[in-house]
Formats: C-alpha cells, sequence, structure tokens
C-alpha cells in the first residue's frame, strides 16, 4: 500500500566506512565512524537512515524510521484526497444539429466545466459531409459562443479522420467559484 518512492538505507544496510552525522533535531555531530554512529544511535534508541548517499562522505541521520514512514504516508494521503482529479466529458454534436438540440448540449457543457472538468466536443462527419467539413467549424464556433462564459479553447477545432475535435476547459474568471 506504500507509495514512498525513496527507499533509504538504515542501520545494517549501510555500507560506508565513514558518515557525517546529524542528530533527531538537526544537529551537527560531525563525521564519525559508521561503528561509532551505530553505537551511538542503540544509545537514543533510533535508526540511522542515510538521508544523501551521494554525499562525500554520505549524511546519515538519527531518526525513528517507522515513525518517519507513518508520517509520510499520512501526508501522502492527505494530498491525495485534496487533488481533484479532472476528467474529460464529451459532448457530441452532428453536422446537421439543430439550434434546440445544441442548446441541450450547450447546458450540458456548461454543467460539466462548471464541475470543474474538461469538455470534448466532437463531430463527427459521415458519408458525404467531409466535403462540409467548413459547416463543422461553424457549429463548433457557434456552440462555442453559447459557452463562452463559462469555457476558455485548450485546443481549436482540428480535423482527426472524420471527426472534428475541439478541447474546452473551464474559464479561470467563472463568478459561480
Amino acid at each position: 500500500m506504500s507509495d514512498i518512492s525513496i527507499d533509504y538505507q538504515i542501520n545494517e544496510q549501510i555500507r560506508d566506512r565513514e558518515v557525517r552525522m546529524v542528530d533527531e533535531n538537526g544537529e551537527q555531530l560531525g563525521i564519525v565512524s559508521l561503528a561509532e554512529a551505530m553505537r551511538i544511535a542503540d544509545e537514543r534508541e533510533l535508526d540511522l537512515v542515510k538521508i544523501a548517499p551521494q554525499a562525500k562522505p554520505p549524511v546519515c541521520k538519527l531518526m525513528d524510521y517507522s515513525k518517519y514512514r507513518f508520517e509520510m504516508q499520512k501526508r501522502e494521503k492527505e494530498a491525495r484526497k485534496n487533488q481533484k482529479v479532472i476528467q474529460i466529458k464529451e459532448v457530441r454534436l452532428s453536422a446537421t444539429i439543430d439550434k434546440h438540440d445544441m442548446e441541450v448540449k450547450a447546458k450540458n457543457a456548461e454543467k460539466f466545466l462548471k464541475a470543474g472538468d474538461k469538455v470534448k466536443v466532437s463531430i463527427r462527419f459521415r458519408g458525404r459531409q467531409m466535403a462540409y467539413a467548413g459547416q463543422g467549424k461553424e457549429i463548433m464556433d457557434v456552440f462555442f459562443e453559447m459557452i463562452k462564459d463559462f469555457a476558455t479553447i485548450e485546443r481549436k477545432p482540428l480535423i482527426e479522420g472524420r471527426n472534428m475535435i475541439m478541447i474546452l476547459v473551464p474559464a479561470n474568471n467563472n463568478a459561480n467559484n
């Protein structure tokens, strides 16, 4: 379950001859032999953790490693809880869409944008409609005009195969948020 990406060397895993030692309060104890560092860690009933292996000599700190890992897991869990996951919702239009249908789709897109999600607006061209891709661009422009108070264009309408796709993101200046 742990997502801690850094694996520190602790206690017997450390193989260096001498280390720069820092105590649990952040005070420098100087450069000492590994045996001396282990002795001090045992006396204080703490773990010796190599926090900067690339330094010369490596830096080791005295700490309660299991408590430190618990605190890190707690912090990561809190960070995941507070982050907002942005989803991409899709609104499909057609090259021959009616005004009222477009208004309904615009209301849906507005609802998604207010919720903080991105909206992918797509038009699928069927058969001979590919010859009228310019009409699709006009429909996209009209659709954006309907919801321009709530959205900004992240990706302008582009044709990919038989589809025209535009991506909208919530506007920064939402009066409702």
